[in-house]
C-alpha cells in the first residue's frame, strides 16, 4: 500500500519519522511535511506566497519539505509530488492530544481531513505526552488500524482521530470508540512590553479540561484506553434542519 506520511510538527519531528519505521515493513511511505512547525494552524492554506519544496534527509530517512501547511503538503503531495495517488494519509505523530475543541485547531487534524476531502481515506494520530518521546506503541498501532480500515472500509467522508495514552503498552486499558468531546481550554495570555514600549501579548499555555461524559475522547484518554473517534467533513446540523424550516422565514421585500 502507498502511504502518505504529515504532520503538523515539522518535518524533524520524532513521531512523523517513528511513523515512518514503523510502516516501512510492510508498505511504501511517503513523507511530505512542512518545513518547520505549523501546530494549531487549523486548515489554512496557502494563497498569496508560493509553496517551495526541498526534498532534505533528516532522521534518518528522506522527505519532502513544504513551505506551507499541513493541508498544503497533502494537496501538493497528492497532485504535484507523487508519482502514483496514495491509498492513505496518516497525518502524526501529535506529541501531545487532539480531542475536545482541539479539532478546531489541529494542523494534524486538519491534513487527514485535507486527504477525506480528496477522497483518501486517513487517520491522525495523536499521543499524550510523553517525556522520553517514544512513539513505539502509537505507531505500530497505526498499521493495525490501517489493516483494520483496508478490512472494512471507511464511509465516505470519515477520517480516524486516534490518541494513544503515554504509558507503556501493559498500562493501556483497551480501546474505546469515542465521540468528540466538547471540553473547553483554560486560555491565557501574557501582556508584555517591547523595547519599544509597544505592548504585545504571548499566548500561554493551556490547561484542557475535560467532559463529564465517560464516553467522549477525552475521557476516555484520561483513564488509559485509546480513544478512536470517527470525525465527518460535513458539518451540517441535520438535527437542526426541520427545527429552522419551522421558523417559516421570509424575506420581506
Amino acid at each position: 500500500m502507498n502511504i502518505l506520511l504529515t504532520n503538523d510538527d515539522g518535518i524533524h519531528a520524532e513521531g512523523l519519522w517513528a511513523l515512518k519505521k514503523a510502516l516501512s515493513g510492510k508498505h511504501t511511505t511517503t513523507v511530505v511535511a512542512p518545513d518547520m512547525e505549523r501546530s494549531a494552524v487549523g486548515h489554512s492554506i496557502t494563497l498569496i506566497h508560493p509553496l517551495r519544496v526541498n526534498r532534505i534527509q533528516t532522521n534518518g530517512g528522506w522527505g519532502h519539505a513544504v513551505s506551507g501547511t499541513p493541508a498544503d503538503c497533502v494537496k501538493l503531495a497528492v497532485l504535484e509530488i507523487l508519482e502514483t495517488r496514495p491509498d492513505m494519509v496518516v497525518s502524526g505523530i501529535n506529541p501531545g492530544p487532539n480531542v475536545g475543541i482541539n479539532l478546531n485547531y489541529s494542523g494534524t487534524v486538519s491534513a487527514a481531513k485535507e486527504a477525506v476531502l480528496m477522497g483518501i481515506p486517513a487517520i491522525a494520530i495523536s499521543q499524550n505526552r510523553n517525556p522520553d518521546n517514544e512513539y513505539g506503541v502509537a505507531a505500530n498501532f497505526v498499521g493495525i488500524l490501517i489493516a483494520k480500515i483496508t478490512e472494512n472500509g471507511l464511509p465516505a467522508g470519515t477520517f480516524l482521530n486516534v490518541n494513544i495514552p503515554a504509558c507503556p503498552r501493559d498500562e493501556i486499558e483497551g480501546i474505546r470508540i469515542t465521540r468528540q468531546g466538547i471540553s473547553r481550554l483554560k486560555e491565557i495570555f501574557y501582556r508584555r512590553t517591547d523595547p519599544r514600549s509597544q505592548t504585545y501579548y504571548w499566548q500561554g499555555s493551556e490547561t484542557q479540561f475535560f467532559d463529564h461524559d465517560p464516553d467522549t475522547d477525552g475521557a476516555v484518554l484520561c483513564r488509559n484506553y485509546i480513544s478512536i473517534t470517527p470525525v465527518q467533513c460535513d458539518m451540517t446540523d441535520y438535527q437542526a434542519i426541520e427545527h429552522l424550516k419551522s421558523w417559516d422565514i421570509h424575506l420581506n421585500v
